[in-house]
């Protein structure tokens, strides 16, 4: 493989690595937003509007962020019935080819994100609720989720399109 892709390839796990580790500690801040409503809401008797859609959005964060990182790790769910007992090199053939289809989904899930994103910032949306937060931040952090699983689901094709040739790539 060239220099140029082996060198796109260590760049995108590197970044994914990194923002997939940070990404992790999203769901103790989940947990600890659902802590403190519960806390408020039994002991205090206060129930805060924002408690719950924060914990989604957080949610949403941790797993958008996170998608790159699981993808290089492996992570994803698979159907293994034949998967499974086929060999390195054939695997990695059936990943190259459906790698295609992936690599659409997330361009074309891209477009849309990034179309919703320029359309919440353009217009100051914000959600239906009585807490009413803005829509900008998740749907930024959505789109770079996307983006950071379309750059890790072509180093992932690169890799695998390496390994049906016979070769390593990194």
């Amino acid at each position: 493989m060239p220099h140029a892709i082996k060198n796109y390839v260590r760049w995108v796990d590197a970044i994914n690595r990194r923002v997939g580790k940070y990404a992790l500690y999203l769901v103790f801040v989940m947990m600890g937003i659902l802590l403190f409503s519960s806390i408020s809401r039994t002991f205090f008797n206060v129930p805060f509007d924002w408690t719950m859609e924060m914990a989604q959005f957080t949610m949403a964060a941790y797993y958008l962020l996170g998608g790159g990182y699981s993808m290089q790790l492996k992570a994803h769910v698979r159907m293994d019935v034949l998967y499974e007992r086929w060999s390195e090199r054939k695997r990695a053939m059936v990943d190259v080819m459906t790698s295609g289809f992936l690599i659409f989904y997330l361009v074309v899930l891209l477009y849309g994100g990034l179309s919703s994103a320029l359309y919440s910032l353009e217009y100051g949306q914000r959600n239906y609720s009585s807490w009413g937060p803005p829509m900008a931040p998740i749907k930024i952090i959505m789109v770079i989720g996307i983006l950071l699983m379309l750059l890790q689901a072509v180093a992932v094709f690169f890799k695998d399109l390496a390994k049906a040739r016979g070769k390593e790539l990194v």
